[in-house]
């Protein structure tokens, strides 16, 4: 019996090691896959610094100022740096943050410092940044909490050790981003608070921090808007204030570590973030806690191939796809809203900011709903929160500032979608309420604020299309974009009203989601602008681009016919049926790239024809040929695009990252499918990347994607099965995903027709 019993015991302990062996064998280090100077080049606009997932601490280094690729305050091309902030943007068309700037430095200047240093001597992997100057003896290491930064700066031996704080420090003076009033206080000699509070994008932007110093400082000069003023003061004020301070008892081999706390409440709530994340000066410590969330939130999706490059593009995607939304809330629950008042977050919400909502709307949600639906469902709530705040649901919310940046009102796509995927725990009255309320013209409706760029939420195109018309180019500019966008919008509010049982409203919506045929000219056969007489806006040409002033948003009439995702078929209905259809496809694909005008926006990247896949309104047009019955175009293409305009380079991402766009659509068409229409819970196949996907779900299944004769030349889908039944079509649904199982696609060198 004893034997028997050794036995079973053995050979439950040997197969126990050899699952575990296969699991390890399998299993890969993602953190090593993530390389966070991709996107810093070209027109990217990513930052290299450290951040946990959705950090409202954002430090890196500050390389460039002014200048549409110094969004984010880093370029990989530059060898200069102003200093490390706390705050950034990854990715945006728009610079805003880089507050609170420090600068270590050594010896004598006569003015403000400012680094120079080698790429060979410039690091950056997750969870930490580090830098070797080459013009001071300086080495300074970068680590974060949620909402604390922990500087390590070493100073040569024998050197005047000394400190760049520069509050009043301003990325973007070109897009009008100014002070409004710095304030710092001395509360004693290793402790600094203070206010940086600005305009710019944001226009009423907060951000209160509190520093402290490992060893003592001495206040060397204080310079208040251009003036040296009396350094033996406890409190400043001003408009501008940057300060020199040194540290005359730290050691030759002793590093000077910093810590610093931020809030958008007021002092208090940076001390408290601070002292409550950042307890004690393990760097080490902070450093493996955030690598542990990045793993844990980087293995939402385990994929298997032997090509490293893949790798690390994907992996990088994915972190890329965490950055943003970023927490606007402190430890402690308290925030400030959209209504410019501290409010107390309730039931263990979370509040967010930089929701780049018009880019984020087409994959990068989509990805959430799959990956992390609870994190979904509190984006959802958050922006009908800002709507309970503010009165309008928000479409490019910053810093508790309605931006008013880009088209039409694209919180509905992120409400419809996840009501269309029956996310629990979201008030459907309340959405439909927001979404309406959205949609329609009426100052009466909206609270009153003082902030200028309200206005811009509550779009003057939706007058027109509550009329019942066109927008008229000759009236209003950008007449094409939002006609076709509020459609796909009006359509969202189709879907909503839906959820919640409002028949009469979901058919109103449904109707007006087909105002798109408005400004499709026949003759044409592109998305043209209007005259309010019903006249063609001449002259035209679908090559044109204008930047400032033009019927399109960051494009011109090739990028843009193509935006009707909502209604694919009765679209192609206009050009006379699919064939057709497909026809005027392959022109986009296959015409001269030539940009015409002469103020071209330089948004229009990544081309393939006049399809430009580094601005979001193109991502989808690919997938159209699988609508028309021709997904092997499909697969040609997000093949093309998968392996010629994702690198692992600094300038692999063909356009700006967006906050997370560029990147999500790289991780959904590389595990092999791409959601067309957001509020349509389908997805298309098209061309994946991986032997194997493995998405572990919330509810505790497993969604498994296998790719059978996967390689470079094998880039054609010839079969497919969901759990081994086959598919009739390349199409499958969310619930298909929720309830777990295995996707197997068959690839070939050949396409299948």
């Amino acid at each position: 019996m004893k034997r028997i019993s050794l036995f079973i015991l053995f050979s439950i302990l040997y197969g126990c090691n050899s699952v575990q062996k296969q699991k390890d064998e399998n299993a890969i280090n993602v953190l090593s896959y993530v390389d966070p100077f991709i996107g810093t080049g070209f027109h990217g606009h990513t930052f290299p610094g450290p951040v946990n997932p959705h950090g409202m601490m954002q430090l890196g280094p500050d390389t460039k100022l002014n200048g549409w690729d110094a969004s984010s305050g880093y370029h990989f091309g530059d060898s200069t740096i102003y200093g490390f902030s706390h705050t950034h943007l990854s990715g945006t068309g728009i610079g805003d943050m880089g507050d609170v700037l420090m600068l270590p430095f050594t010896g004598e200047t006569a003015a403000k410092p400012v680094a120079y240093f080698n790429k060979s001597d410039e690091q950056a992997e997750v969870g930490t940044y580090s830098v070797k100057f080459s013009n001071y003896d300086v080495e300074a290491h970068l680590a974060v909490t949620d909402r604390a930064g922990l500087h390590k700066y070493h100073y040569g031996a024998n050197q005047k050790k000394r400190l760049l704080l520069d509050i009043g420090h301003i990325l973007q003076e070109t897009w009008g981003h100014s002070n409004v009033v710095n304030t710092m206080e001395i509360v004693n000699d290793s402790t600094i608070r203070g206010l940086k509070h600005s305009q710019g994008w944001a226009f009423d932007h907060k951000v209160y921090f509190y520093a402290k110093f490992s060893s003592p400082f001495s206040l060397d000069e204080v310079i208040i808007d251009g003036e040296t003023t009396e350094n033996s003061a406890t409190s400043y004020n001003g408009k501008n204030i940057y300060s020199i301070l040194e540290f005359p008892a730290l050691a030759n081999d002793e590093p000077l570590m910093i810590k610093v706390g931020i809030s958008a409440v007021d002092a208090h709530g940076g001390q408290t973030n601070l002292e409550t994340e950042l307890s004690d000066w393990d760097f080490d410590a902070v450093v493996s806690k955030t690598k542990d969330r990045w793993k844990r939130e980087l293995e939402r999706i385990q994929v298997q191939t032997a090509d490293k490059n893949v790798l690390t593009t994907f992996y990088t995607s994915l972190y890329h796809s965490m950055i943003a939304p970023a927490i606007h809330q402190d430890v402690d629950g308290r925030y400030r809203g959209m209504d410019k008042e501290i409010h107390q977050a309730k039931n263990g919400e979370t509040n967010y900011t930089v929701y780049s909502l018009w880019d984020t709307f087409r994959a990068l949600h989509p990805l959430m709903t799959i990956i992390d639906e609870p994190k979904s469902i509190d984006y959802v709530n958050n922006l009908l929160l800002k709507y309970e705040e503010g009165g309008l649901l928000p479409k490019w919310p910053l810093a508790s500032n309605y931006t008013g940046t880009m088209v039409g009102y694209p919180a509905v796509a992120n409400i419809a979608d996840a009501l269309s995927k029956n996310l629990p725990g979201i008030d459907q009255e309340l959405a439909l309420q927001a979404a309406i309320t959205s949609a329609s013209y009426r100052p009466d409706l909206v609270k009153s604020t003082d902030e200028p760029r309200k206005e811009r939420v509550m779009s003057l195109h939706n007058k027109y299309i509550n009329e019942g018309r066109h927008i008229p180019s000759d009236e209003i500019a950008n007449s094409v974009s939002y006609g076709l966008e509020n459609a796909y919008y009006d359509w969202c509010v189709a879907q909503i009203a839906q959820a919640v049982g409002k028949d009469s409203v979901a058919g109103e919506f449904q109707q007006r989601g087909l105002n798109y045929q408005h400004y499709f000219d026949p003759q044409t056969g592109f998305m043209r602008g209007k005259n309010a007489d019903g006249t063609w806006r001449e002259p035209f040409s679908p090559r044109h681009s204008d930047h400032d002033h033009s019927d399109y948003v960051e494009g011109n009439a090739w990028q843009w016919t193509w935006f009707v995702p909502h209604d694919i078929d009765g679209f192609a209905q206009l050009y006379g049926g699919k064939k057709q259809f497909a026809i005027k496809l392959d022109s986009l694909f296959t015409t001269s790239s030539v940009i015409e005008g002469e103020n071209v926006s330089g948004d229009i990247t990544g081309l393939i024809g006049q399809y430009a896949h580094g601005n979001e309104p193109s991502h989808h047009i690919a997938h159209m040929y699988t609508y028309a019955d021709q997904a092997w175009k499909t697969q040609e293409l997000v093949d093309k695009i998968l392996k010629e305009f994702y690198t692992t380079q600094p300038d692999g991402i063909i356009g700006n990252e967006d906050c997370g766009q560029m990147s999500a659509w790289y991780v959904l068409n590389a595990m092999g499918f791409y959601q067309v229409a957001p509020g349509n819970p389908k997805y298309v196949i098209s061309r994946p990347l991986f032997d194997k996907v493995k998405i572990p779900l919330e509810n505790g299944n497993i969604f498994t994607i296998v790719t059978q004769n996967n390689s470079p030349k094998n880039k054609y889908v010839q079969s497919a099965t969901l759990n081994d039944v086959e598919l009739t079509s390349l199409f499958f649904s969310h619930s298909d995903i929720k309830n777990g199982g295995t996707l197997s696609i068959v690839m070939g060198p050949e396409p299948k027709k």
